[in-house]
């Protein structure tokens, strides 16, 4: 079970993401539908670490096992969806670097038909500048990453 709960001022969301790359390139998650970029991750369900989390989403999403180098951010995220107030606590951990051939682009899909994973060039501004790319931080941060653990705020 996903741990993602209602409370009578809105809906709060643990979620956790990878961050997967490969010099300036990073696998996202892209939807079709929504022409939207976002991170490879999801919620974490009750009872289970930010770190097992992540490393069960990265497989479910790419069939490659991996292993986390470590904890990059701590985002706290602050938005709105039809009228819904979202609180969401996010983790973001870099994934050590592994046989990217093994990813089978073709085959997986994240959430369904409209979904599929690639590679985004952070140095594209086609791409991150003129589509909606989540987490948006990840635009800047990520060209030139720290080795220490930042915690962003946003709200929208």
């Amino acid at each position: 079970m996903d741990t993602t709960f209602k409370t009578p001022e809105g809906v709060f969301n643990y979620r956790v993401g990878a961050i997967i790359l490969d010099g300036t390139k990073l696998l996202m998650a892209y939807d079709s539908r929504h022409k939207q970029y976002y991170s490879i991750g999801g919620r974490t369900h009750f009872g289970e670490s930010s770190e097992e989390a992540v490393l069960r989403e990265v497989f479910e999403e790419t069939g490659v096992r991996t292993e986390i180098d470590r904890l990059g951010f701590i985002h706290e995220n602050f938005f709105e969806i039809d009228g819904t107030p979202f609180h969401e606590l996010a983790f973001f951990y870099f994934i050590k670097p592994f046989d990217y051939s093994k990813i089978d682009f073709e085959a997986v899909k994240c959430d369904g038909e409209t979904e599929k994973i690639l590679w985004v060039d952070l140095k594209d501004k086609k791409i991150t500048e003129d589509k909606m790319f989540f987490p948006e931080f990840f635009k800047t941060e990520l060209l030139t990453p720290s080795k220490e653990i930042k915690h962003i705020i946003t709200v929208e």
